[in-house]
């Protein structure tokens, strides 16, 4: 372990920055004792994460073969590239990567399922020439934990034998060669490291054994020679560098080919239990490429990371500390329902234990968070909220969720509806994390998921929290147009419509929160903005009025918003029609091609199309499903994995961009690929796999509809239609004082509590005839003091409903 003192020159090296999101390779032992993740690109190993899916550890890590005459060649900038898996869902890959005729380089990366060890078992041909003249090197940039600076790279041994060391942030790699190492070298980056010295010099300056402290990276001369051309790298991981090295070491004296083969029996057995959906298409198993990417993703504890990925990553630094290696609990939902449509029940069972185990005491989940269930940004959104319930109620429904089992998971569910019912229906974000106000799709998710409460509530008997789920989701459900259907605009008038739906409508509850009462109220859009705003922003998230069983595929105001979803968001590819999240979206490259950097411009969203396959589905056109489940998989990469966007712009070869590929976002993004597993059993089954069975009985079956309003100080009514009851809702006790006659005469009306903490009353309003005016206060008994404001709400003609 000893290593030499001397410091390469040029500390701390240049800022730090990732690598490409564009992987053509994902992948993971499914074995608890190596909890190893890679990634691969443009023929060569990218970020690999330890000991979670949440801690990235590498940057890269390639190859650059030098000869005579000053030869210098990087396989990831010189070479021509192909990666494959060893079969259909076995994430274990062959690379071949072949430069300007002078060598070839073939490679099989897996990790050894009984330790912390990556492997690469390299072959190097060289195409002409001798083999003597050439030299191959290794070059490793260790971003131990999620950042580049900060780590300290040497050259030591273990066991008599050289070996390449990082360490930062508690954890340690070592990379060792089954071939002797020749020259070897620590220094940091951009100034010292291995590749500066090779460009500039052709060898090694032995003089840099480490760098303590800053942006570093390895390099060490792999002996091949024309008797020795394939060498097995290990590259081992632990909390100390004794521990990584003795790892590593153990992974060279087992040997490559065992551990091939106990890697490919565990992805082998796993897929074999899976249902039958499989699908080829130019070479590839799209199916179980898919499955593949869900299973990677995950940990042993049920979490799953919405990528293994950072969007833009070549430009991003230590500042993008979690990438897109985090949990969404939406995207880990989305995960669970994947597992679920392609026969694996236990894994979405659990990813609701995991949930379960990092759900907050107030019921609501973060935003994203880190693996252990801590925060990373500090936003709630309402849908991450409600999503979990749909779970459970999907695996209820499936028979996974026995009475037993669904009582053990009855506190989540409790406290989750609570959350939604108490905070809903408006969101502090929609679902992509923007703007706050009402969205089709978060209501959506909210209404279908209390009514899921409901059901599950109704199994233990608790009959009165399940009737006020339904009442409220009732309420809800029926205002939605109110929330977020325009008519009478510019837009609809030029697509030739009555009125569509749109993304983000500002709460018309403006106002200020009660100090007694607890409520925050939503921050508005500036007057006179959101008029604007409500016109010009159009989305396809008001097709999850359909996919959660709240509005017909049929209804008229769905179909006139899809004609206006086409006018302005579809995209025509190479590969067909796809679908930009909303207008004015800026999130993606420049038009230059350039990466985003806090601005941009949104690019079309495979994803979207599979949302739009299932609506068609739904609206009963299959050919129309199957024609975009195509257009879904060949807007993958070249290895079959989804992106979260591609580029709608001209080829740019100096980007990497070419028209209708992915672009520069995450790749691979796991909604997408649970997106497509879901479309394909949809399409077996010939109905919409995940759309929730009770809002299509209770509202497009039954039409049921709600016979009252509710008003609340973060969600205030300012008229109501008459003939409806009139409920308020509070979150202390109160006492209402109300009139329907401008105070000639008075009423008072206690309000009593619910099982979900919340203080109500009905006001018998419903014969106040149009035009008049409900005023009311309240006088808080616990706080012995007047509300002292006086909130009214005028009576308009009867709803048609």
């Amino acid at each position: 372990m000893a290593a030499m003192l001397t410091d390469a020159l040029g500390a701390p090296g240049i800022p730090a920055r990732w690598t490409s999101s564009a992987k053509s390779g994902v992948g993971t032992a499914l074995s608890p004792a190596c909890p190893i993740w890679f990634t691969i690109s443009h023929g060569i190993l990218n970020e690999v994460y330890y000991p979670s899916l949440d801690s990235a550890c590498t940057r890269d890590m390639g190859l650059v073969v030098t000869g005579p005459g000053g030869y210098f060649s990087e396989e990831k900038r010189d070479a021509v590239h192909s990666t494959e898996p060893f079969e259909d869902g076995v994430p274990a890959y062959r690379l071949v990567n072949t430069a300007d005729g002078t060598y070839q380089i073939e490679k099989r990366i897996i990790t050894d399922p009984e330790r912390t060890v990556l492997l690469q078992e390299i072959s190097f041909t060289l195409l002409r020439g001798p083999v003597a003249d050439h030299r191959v090197y290794a070059l490793l940039a260790p971003h131990l934990v999620n950042a580049g600076m900060g780590n300290t790279a040497w050259v030591g041994d273990y066991e008599g034998k050289p070996v390449l060391f990082a360490s930062g942030r508690r954890a340690c790699l070592a990379l060792a060669s089954s071939l002797p190492w020749g020259a070897c070298s620590a220094g940091y980056v951009g100034v010292s490291d291995g590749w500066q010295q090779l460009r500039r010099d052709g060898r090694l300056d032995p003089a840099c054994r480490r760098a303590e402290d800053g942006n570093v990276a390895l390099t060490g001369e792999i002996g091949f020679s024309a008797a020795n051309p394939k060498a097995l790298l290990a590259l081992g991981f632990g909390t100390t560098p004794q521990e990584a090295a003795e790892n590593a070491s153990a992974s060279l004296k087992r040997g490559f080919e065992p551990a091939a083969k106990f890697y490919v029996e565990k992805w082998r057995n796993w897929q074999a239990g899976l249902l039958p959906l499989d699908r080829h298409g130019a070479g590839i198993n799209t199916y179980r490429v898919s499955t593949a990417v869900l299973a990677t993703h995950r940990s042993s504890d049920g979490a799953a990371v919405a990528s293994l990925s950072i969007p833009w990553g070549f430009s991003m630094g230590d500042d993008d500390l979690g990438g897109y290696h985090l949990v969404w609990p939406r995207d880990l939902v989305e995960t669970a329902g994947g597992f679920l449509a392609a026969g694996d029940p236990a894994q979405a069972l659990e990813i609701l234990a995991y949930l379960r185990s990092i759900q907050q005491p107030d019921g609501h989940w973060p935003q994203n968070a880190w693996l252990d269930g801590s925060a990373y940004w500090p936003g709630i959104q309402m849908d991450e909220c409600a999503f979990p319930l749909l779970l459970a109620d999907a695996l209820r429904r499936a028979g996974h969720l026995a009475d037993a089992a669904l009582l053990s998971f009855m506190p989540m569910i409790e406290r989750a509806a609570c959350y939604v019912v108490r905070n809903g229906p408006v969101t502090g974000e929609d679902r992509w994390e923007e703007d706050a106000g009402y969205s089709p799709f978060t209501l959506a998710v909210e209404i279908a998921a209390l009514l899921a409460a409901a059901d599950m509530f109704d199994v233990y008997g608790k009959a009165e929290p399940a009737n006020y789920l339904r009442e409220t989701a009732d309420v809800w459900n029926h205002q939605i147009e109110r929330w977020t259907y325009v008519t009478g605009t510019p837009l609809g008038e030029e697509v030739g419509v009555a009125g569509y739906y749109v993304r983000i409508a500002p709460p018309d509850t403006a106002g200020s929160a009660s100090p007694k009462d607890g409520y925050v109220p939503i921050k508005n859009r500036p007057p006179g903005d959101s008029d604007r705003r409500a016109e010009a922003i159009v989305s396809p998230d008001a097709l999850a009025l359909v996919r959660f069983g709240l509005r017909a595929a049929d209804d008229p105001r769905i179909v006139d918003t899809v004609k206006v979803i086409d006018a302005r968001l579809r995209c025509d590819l190479p590969q067909g029609p796809v679908w930009y999240r909303y207008t004015s979206d800026g999130y993606g490259e420049h038009a230059d091609g350039a990466p985003f950097d806090g601005t941009g411009q949104g690019r079309p969203w495979p994803l979207l199309v599979g949302e739009r396959a299932h609506y068609e589905l739904a609206a009963g056109r299959r050919d129309k499903a199957a024609s975009l489940l195509k257009t879904l998989e060949d807007s993958a990469g070249s290895g079959g994995l989804l992106p979260e966007q591609v580029w709608d712009g001209p080829d740019m070869a100096e980007r990497e961009l070419r028209h209708g590929g992915p672009s520069g976002s995450a790749m691979p993004l796991v909604w997408a690929h649970s997106e497509h597993i879901k479309l394909l059993r949809s399409l077996s089954d010939g109905a919409v796999f995940d759309m929730p069975p009770q809002g299509v009985k209770r509202y497009i079956e039954d039409r049921t509809v709600a016979p009252r309003r509710t008003w609340r100080f973060n969600h205030k009514l300012r008229t109501m239609h008459a003939g409806k009851l009139l409920r308020l809702e509070l979150l202390a006790r109160a006492v209402v004082h109300w009139s329907s006659d401008d105070w000639a005469t008075v009423h008072d009306a206690e309000t009593t509590e619910n099982a979900f903490g919340i203080h109500l009353t009905d006001l018998p309003v419903a014969d106040v005839p149009p035009g008049n005016t409900i005023v009311f206060t309240f006088f808080w008994p616990d706080a012995g003091c007047w509300e002292n404001v006086d909130f009214s709400i005028g009576i308009d003609k009867p709803d048609n409903q």
